[in-house]
Parts: structure tokens; sequence; C-alpha cells
């Protein structure tokens, strides 16, 4: 979540007026993310989130994306819920960009979650695999392995112009390097279904170390099922200096395989996997890191944090090191 788009008091009761939600009392902007503009709406009907959709999200994909959640809601998936205005639309215009509103999710995020949550956390993750099991909708994965190139290339003059920010010089030819060897070594043959593609701490929700809710699904699509498990563990298991906590890394994957469990094939993959997933967020921040707006309510996340975890998984050549027992 993010704000790049402003809404002042007259547009944002401009639009409400097709609402049956009273009037708003308050509104403010969320600054956490970076794709979307966000804004935490209370009327006197309730609370709410109040979505301007931005950057790569494409309009033509937010139907899938609505149907999602509403799809998840029926398999007992908390996630937010879309709100009808009084003809029934849910997509509606505000400023020039496609908007929505969601109901409001209780529960709080930890950036920094301890291993009990990382252990619930793999659980909904795999609870959402099987509920997408039937879910009809589809949607390619815009920024799979075949989108990583074009980014990169894309960001080859930005590092030399923004070295002044902290970015080596010598970083795009040290990634290219990266990512020639992991696309050498990229499976294409593993079980595939609906992905969150960004289930980040700040995703999910929790009251103590149960799961409350699961938000922001922008980036839901069809890939591989343990390639959503591979981003989650380069979110939840890496500590604030960089390093590894395999503890966590072991509590995610057990809760995952509670309730879905990995084949041989996947949990052999789960190396290359995690090093793909690294190597996707440190594009796309390296991207933004030097394209974000400077003006805009947001400030993009170093990539140089996704570079340390590309470079971890590049030494691993076998799923112990994540503290899953490698099949025989």
């Amino acid at each position: 979540m993010a704000v790049y788009t402003r809404v002042d008091e007259n547009e944002l009761n401009a639009f409400l007026a097709d609402y049956d939600l009273g009037r708003a009392t308050s509104f403010s902007g969320i600054t956490e993310g970076v794709e979307n503009s966000n804004y935490r709406l209370s009327t006197t009907e309730g609370e709410f989130i109040l979505t301007l959709y931005e950057k790569r999200v494409n309009t033509d994909d937010l139907p899938f994306f609505v149907d999602l959640m509403a799809h998840m809601a029926d398999h007992s998936i908390t996630c937010p819920q879309p709100v009808a205005d009084r003809n029934g639309v849910v997509l509606k215009t505000l400023n020039g960009r496609s908007a929505a509103i969601f109901t409001f999710l209780n529960g709080t995020s930890n950036n920094s979650p301890p291993a009990a949550r990382c252990y619930s956390a793999g659980q909904i993750l795999a609870r959402m695999h099987r509920a997408g099991a039937d879910f009809s909708g589809t949607r390619a994965n815009a920024l799979d392995h075949l989108a990583w190139g074009p980014l990169l290339a894309q960001s080859d003059k930005g590092v030399v112009d923004y070295g002044a920010d902290n970015l080596p010089q010598d970083l795009t030819a040290r990634a290219r390097a990266r990512l020639d060897d992991t696309l050498a070594r990229w499976p294409d043959d593993l079980p595939r279904g609906v992905i969150h593609a960004d289930l980040f701490p700040d995703n999910v929700l929790f009251v103590g170390d149960d799961v409350t809710g699961v938000i922001d699904f922008y980036f839901a699509c069809q890939d591989f099922l343990a390639y959503d498990l591979a981003i989650m563990m380069n979110a939840w298991c890496f500590e604030a200096d960089g390093s590894f906590n395999v503890t966590k890394s072991r509590e995610l994957v057990n809760g995952y395989q509670s309730e879905r469990r990995l084949s041989a094939d996947e949990i052999n993959a789960l190396p290359i996997l995690c090093r793909g997933s690294a190597m996707r967020f440190f594009l796309t921040r390296l991207y933004d890191w030097i394209h974000t707006p400077k003006d805009a309510q947001v400030r993009p996340h170093d990539p140089m944090a996704y570079w340390t975890r590309l470079n971890f998984h590049h030494n691993v050549d076998s799923p112990s090191a994540y503290g899953i027992k490698a099949p025989s």
C-alpha cells in the first residue's frame, strides 16, 4: 500500500455520494507498500479501505483480483471484500484512476514476525492454494522469470545515474550473471495454481499468533505453488541484519505442509525458487528505486536488501539449508 494519487475532501465526498456508506468521519493515506494509492476511510457506517490503482496494475486484471477475493472468502479465507455502490458497481473511477472500496480487516502485522507467526502464515498460504484449486479465473504472472531480463535492462542507466544513492556501479553486470545462472536452472514442471505472489508480513494480519486476514491480492496469478512459498521464505525468514533465520524457515514450511504436502520435486526446487523470488523482488525494487516520482508519498524499498538475499541463496545447493529435510 502507498499513496501516489491524492484525494481531497470534495473529491471524496463526490465519490461517496454513490454509496450507502454514510458520511466520512476520517480519511488518511496509508504509506506502506509501493504499488497502489490506499486510504483508510472511516464513515458513520464503518471502516473501509479506498484503493486507487496505479503503476503495474493492469485495469483489465481488476475483475480477476476482485473475483479471487470473493472466491477466497467463500472458502473461509478472510480477505477484504469489495463494496458495491447503489447500482451494484464495484470498480469505479476517481481522479483518473480505477478505484474501489473494500471492507477493513481487524488485526495487525509485524515486519519481523516471530517463529509462531511464521507457522500460522505457512498454514494460511497452503489453505489459499487449496482454495484456489477450483477458481475459474486465469491470469499469467506478469513478473515471472521471463520478465526479469527486461526489468534489469531498464535499470542499467539508472544505476549509473543514481550511484550517489549507494548503488554499486557494477551492480547490473553482477546481477546479469546471477540472472543468467538462475534462468538456466529454472524448473518447468512443478505443480501450478493460483498464487498470492506477494505474501509479505505486512499482508498478513494477526491477533496474537492467529491469522485474522490476508490482504493485497494485486499480484495474484497462476504460477508454481512452491514459488509462492519461496517468496514467503525470502520475506519472512531474513532478519534486519541480513542473516537467514532457519528456525523461522522451518516453521513456515512445517505450517505449510500441515495443510498441503510438498512433493519431492518441489522441495528439491526450493533453492532455485528462493533464488528466483529474490531476483524478482531485487529487480522490481531496483526499478522503483530509480523510477519512483520524487514527490510520491512513499519511500521505495532499498533493493540491496534483496541483493543480499539473492547472494545467500546462490550459495545454497540443498533444501537442508532452509531447515527442510531433503527427500531421499
